[in-house]
């Protein structure tokens, strides 16, 4: 299947895709840049806006966008002068110094989940933890991760996933999920990513329950049943797709964003930080906004 080139953002980390289905537009962040990225569909134009720090997931809200930075949630709005203007939300103890918000997402009720991680990822500190942002509270629910990511969530709701992306790990995990009390437990291994190709990074699920994967590393995009049998990889032309997202007009265009690595030979890989968007025959689901 051919990856068509949307964007070559050349994004240092291109992180958190989200469809507007409003404005039949993708918003998506370059974490390390600190900046939101908007490609509009119909006129294929995009624009970006600087954040105070790093930026690393985002969430419609009611007015702006929820994000997860490093210091903690804010609220950002869209300035004319390419700023986003920051309201913070809730500050954030990390366990120790040099972390940061990644992956994130809001559960089909509208709760923010994400995690954060040591900007060392290299070291492997096993700090990372995995917050619970909803009625103006900011609650931690799991800890000990490295790298959390993958974060998703079923179509009924009524299942979460996460993944943990250190190259120690590389496990996928899904757990029971209350809807009604927004908790998760029966954790248990759902898939071993050490037993296929690329690291798991974020991810997306489709109207039929499935699991989408970045392969990071691989250049790939795994499809994993609710059973987590791998059904179907598909190719991008760079090594390290970052997260995936559905979107486009009937929300069977799958977006992926990038990561271009500082300090390496991109011949091979000139595209390295694009984000680009593959038609895998089946749809998504609409993003829920924050609060809804």
């Amino acid at each position: 299947m051919h990856a068509e080139l949307v964007l070559d953002a050349r994004n240092g980390t291109g992180e958190s895709p989200v469809w507007s289905v409003a404005e039949q537009a993708l918003y998506w962040v370059d974490i390390p840049a600190g900046r939101l990225y908007r490609w509009g569909a119909r006129d294929e134009l995009a624009q970006s806006w600087q954040a105070p720090e790093m930026l690393a997931c985002i969430a419609r809200s009611r007015s702006g966008w929820l994000a997860g930075m490093e210091s903690g949630l804010f609220h950002l709005q869209p300035q004319a002068d390419g700023s986003l203007a920051p309201q913070l939300l809730a500050a954030v103890e990390h366990a120790v110094p040099s972390m940061r918000f990644n992956d994130g997402r809001c559960d089909r009720q509208g709760r923010f989940w994400a995690g954060t991680m040591h900007t060392d990822m290299g070291a492997g500190h096993r700090v990372g933890r995995l917050y619970r942002y909803a009625e103006d509270r900011l609650e931690l629910q799991l800890e000990g991760f490295i790298v959390p990511n993958g974060l998703a969530f079923s179509p009924d709701g009524r299942t979460m996933y996460l993944s943990d992306s250190h190259p120690s790990v590389q496990h996928i995990w899904a757990f029971d999920y209350d809807t009604d009390s927004g908790t998760a437990h029966n954790r248990r291994l759902f898939v071993d990513m050490n037993q296929h190709p690329g690291r798991p990074d974020g991810a997306a699920v489709d109207e039929s329950g499935c699991y989408w994967i970045c392969g990071n590393d691989a250049g790939l995009i795994h499809r994993f049943t609710p059973t987590g049998r791998l059904d179907r990889s598909l190719a991008v032309p760079v090594k390290k797709p970052a997260m995936c997202a559905f979107g486009g007009p009937g929300l069977d265009t799958l977006f992926v964003t990038s990561i271009r690595p500082q300090g390496t030979d991109l011949s091979d890989q000139p595209l390295a930080g694009g984000v680009f968007a593959l038609r895998p025959g089946v749809k998504g689901l609409e993003e829920p906004a924050f609060g809804a």
